[in-house]
Formats: C-alpha cells, sequence, structure tokens
C-alpha cells in the first residue's frame, strides 16, 4: 500500500531575511513545550538529579538524519549534533547495522586497557590513518580524560619524576574539559572553576586577529618562565567559537620549537571533519605535538608523536577506555563513512551556505554582532546575552536546535551529512525567531 506524503505545515517568516513564504518538513511542534510526557521525565529529573547544564525543555526520545523526535512526538531539526557526538546524524544506516551486529555479543563491554579486542585495533587503524605521520593513540573514555592524559604525556616527556609541577600555558577563553586537571587550563566562565583547585598555569590571550597586540605573548611567556606545555583550541567551543588567528597559531608553534616545548591542541569539539578537514590545524599549516579528541570518534583519545610515547607499561590506563565494543565500532565506521561519503566536502560546501545566510540575517537584524566559522562549526555573536538567550528559546520552540557558547554567542554545529534544504529551513527558522526576539 503506498504511503500518503508527510503533512507539510506551513510557517509564515515574519520579517524573514529571505521574504518567502517556505513549508516546513522536518520540525514539525504541536501545541506547547514541553509536552506533558516530557514534563514528567523533567520533574523526576529535578527531583533526583543534579539540575546541571539543559538548556530548554527538551527530551530526545529518537532520530532520524538530521531531525530528533521528542517523547511527546514532536520533531526538531538538530543544529547541535548533540555537541558534535553524532556527526552522521540519526539512524544512520551504516551506523545502526554495527550497533545490531554488536548487540548480539554477549560480551561487548570489557576492560579495554586489560584485554585486548578487534574493534580496539580496528579503531586505531581508522584513527591513526586521519592522524599526522608518526602519531600514536591512546583511548580514553571522554574528551576531558583525553585532554588529562594529553597532560601527562608533556609532563612525562619533558620532565624527571620528583621535580615541582612547572605550570602549563593556556588562553582566555579556554575549555578543556571538568576534571580537575583539565579544569586547571580551562578559562571559559567563572562558574566552572570557582572553588576548585589546579594546577600551576600561565594565561596567554587567545588571538583572533592577526594585529592583535597580544599576538607575541607566546614567546614572552616561554622566554621568561620553565613551562611544561603550551595548550590551546584552534577554534574555541564552549568558550564562544572563537576562531584563532593564523599569526597568533604560527607563533604559538614557532615559539615552542624554539624553546624545546611540547605544543597540545585540543580537537575535541573541532575535530573528525567538523571544519571540513579532519582536524581544525590543518587550516593552518600547523602540526602539533600532542592532541586531543572525542566527541564524533565515539570515544576519547589522546594522540602524540611516536617520541612522546611513556615507553613503560602502565603508565597510562583507563579501566574502560578501549572497553565499549559498541562505541569503538561505531567509530570506525563513522571515519569510513566520512572517508566514503566524501562528507569533508560537503561540510565546507554546507558551511559556506550556512554561514552566508546567517551573515545574510545578522546584517539586516539589530541585536546579532558577528557570524564566524570554519565549516560546520559556527558562531554568532549576540549584543546581549539576554538577547541570545531569547532568540535560542524562539528557536526550539520552533523546532531548531541550537546552543550557546561563551557570554553571549550561539553555537551552529549541525550533522556533517546536513543537506542544502536542511540548512535553509534552519536559516528559516533562524530568521523567524530572531524576528520575534529582537
Amino acid at each position: 500500500m503506498k504511503k500518503a506524503p508527510l503533512p507539510r505545515f506551513q510557517v509564515q517568516p515574519l520579517n524573514s531575511t529571505f521574504g518567502q513564504d517556505i513549508f516546513v518538513k522536518y520540525a514539525k511542534i504541536s501545541g506547547e513545550l514541553p509536552g506533558p510526557i516530557a514534563s514528567d521525565v523533567i520533574a523526576t529529573m529535578k527531583k533526583n538529579c543534579y539540575d546541571s547544564t539543559f538548556t530548554y525543555p527538551l527530551v530526545i526520545a529518537s532520530g532520524s538524519g538530521c531531525v530528533v523526535k521528542d517523547v511527546d512526538g514532536n520533531s526538531f531539526l538538530d543544529f547541535t549534533s548533540n555537541i558534535g557526538a553524532c556527526p552522521l546524524g540519526y539512524s544512520h544506516p551504516d551506523v545502526i547495522g554495527v550497533i545490531a551486529e554488536m548487540s548480539r555479543n554477549g560480551a561487548h563491554k570489557i576492560a579495554g586497557q586489560d584485554f585486548y579486542c578487534k574493534e580496539h585495533a580496528d579503531l586505531a587503524e581508522q584513527f591513526v590513518s586521519v592522524l599526522p605521520d608518526g602519531f600514536k593513540a591512546f583511548f580514553i573514555n571522554s574528551g576531558a580524560e583525553a585532554v588529562e592524559n594529553a597532560i601527562k604525556i608533556a609532563y612525562r616527556k619533558g620532565f624527571a619524576e620528583g621535580q615541582p609541577v612547572l605550570p602549563g600555558v593556556s588562553c582566555t577563553g579556554a575549555f578543556h574539559g571538568r576534571t580537575l586537571g583539565a579544569l586547571s587550563f580551562t578559562y571559559s566562565k567563572p562558574v566552572q572553576k570557582a572553588g576548585f583547585p589546579e594546577l600551576a598555569v600561565l594565561r596567554i590571550k587567545f588571538c583572533t586577529s592577526d594585529g592583535d597586540q597580544e599576538i607575541d605573548a607566546i614567546e614572552k611567556a616561554l622566554a621568561g618562565n620553565k613551562v611544561a606545555f603550551v595548550l590551546t583550541e584552534i577554534v574555541q567551543g564552549e568558550g564562544g567559537y572563537n576562531i584563532a588567528s593564523q599569526r597568533f597559531v604560527q607563533n604559538l608553534r614557532d615559539a615552542t620549537k624554539k624553546h624545546g616545548v611540547p605544543l597540545i591542541l585540543d580537537e575535541v569539539q573541532s575535530g573528525m571533519g567538523r571544519t571540513g578537514k579532519w582536524w581544525a590545524f590543518e587550516h593552518y599549516g600547523v602540526l602539533p605535538d600532542i592532541m586531543s579528541a572525542a566527541k564524533a570518534l565515539q570515544v576519547g583519545a589522546t594522540a602524540y608523536k611516536s617520541e612522546y610515547d611513556p615507553d613503560q607499561h602502565g603508565v597510562l590506563s583507563s579501566t574502560w577506555g578501549g572497553g565499549s565494543r559498541i562505541d569503538l565500532a561505531v567509530g570506525a565506521t563513522v571515519i569510513e563513512v566520512i572517508k566514503r561519503d566524501r562528507l569533508l566536502a560537503n561540510v565546507l560546501v554546507m558551511g559556506e551556505r550556512l554561514k552566508k545566510g546567517l551573515a545574510d540575517l545578522a546584517a539586516g537584524k539589530k541585536g546579532i554582532i558577528d557570524v564566524r566559522g570554519l565549516g560546520l562549526m559556527i558562531g554568532i555573536e549576540f549584543d546581549t546575552k539576554e538577547n541570545r538567550d531569547a532568540v535560542l528559546m524562539q528557536a526550539f520552540r520552533r523546532g531548531l536546535l541550537l546552543l550557546p557558547a561563551g557570554q553571549k554567542a550561539m553555537r551552529v554545529i549541525p550533522p556533517l551529512v546536513i543537506t542544502a534544504e536542511e540548512v535553509d529551513e534552519g536559516l528559516e527558522l533562524m530568521a523567524t525567531a530572531a524576528a520575534a526576539s529582537l
């Protein structure tokens, strides 16, 4: 029996930048948000759990492509990719196939640094294939742990045991995780750090312009201090989707080489094709000594030049790192699909389409002061936090998922498989949300 076509819900674009009526195909909202089932789930969470960083009252039930559905049946166009952890969107046939196959394995969870498994080896082989030549990898549970182990590797290589802990260098606006070591070098929001101890750290400005007066601060820091490492993102994630200037990154690389200091690049959010290249540092023509990855990889990973290998059994370990065979198998599949389907090219094309549409919207709308990004990692800067939050909630009510970043920025980070049709619908929903808020 032939299926009836899906109903299309018309959205009137209130002062839309694009100036014409559209039919919304992906975002379908019925009634008030949250719906009754979602409200019950949220009430249970608030009663029993710490109310952490939840952005809006969304209770995810399922997903397909670039759309997620909540427990009340509402559909949302997802421009968050679950903070980059769902690079192929939802219900991707290759991923579903792997999960179905692995679900029949009665030993899907093992102590991954104590016992070998083929999935671990397969992901390692795929992961190393997209790393710089001569790099090795160590798998752990999360991005924060990936940064922690990058820090440990840097300390281990450069300084003898028993010495006082030397400071590391990190940047203003940085976010490297919430475990205590990584948190020492995070400098995104005061609420993330207040009241916690930290390792010794020197802070330099994260420069987004080649003409910044502090562009050479790293040379002064390394010339005047003995330090353990320099740690930075290329595109700041939680810190506001700020993009490092070319000269700033080159200065970091030149100064660390000159002074014999390892350079750690944190690619937890920006890596795995998010910017149109496998790694954001490829846009800058530099190579790190050590790097971190996670999110799109499905597991955490610390990668490093072979010369930084601890070369002693047991220095690094993680009970479950590399231990979820399902996540390892999905991670390898993600890399295979990005290669096979040439998704890096799609990221560049769709990223430009999305960024241009957002820039056009910003040009005609008070309250939006900047649009910036690489590939499908795009930030929108608002004049105030209040305006940012208002647009965010209006977009949610219309069925578009976005996330805050920094003090008053919004991150736009859709799945790498997004189509032109989905980009355009997202832009229209964003335009109507901005029209209702600003």
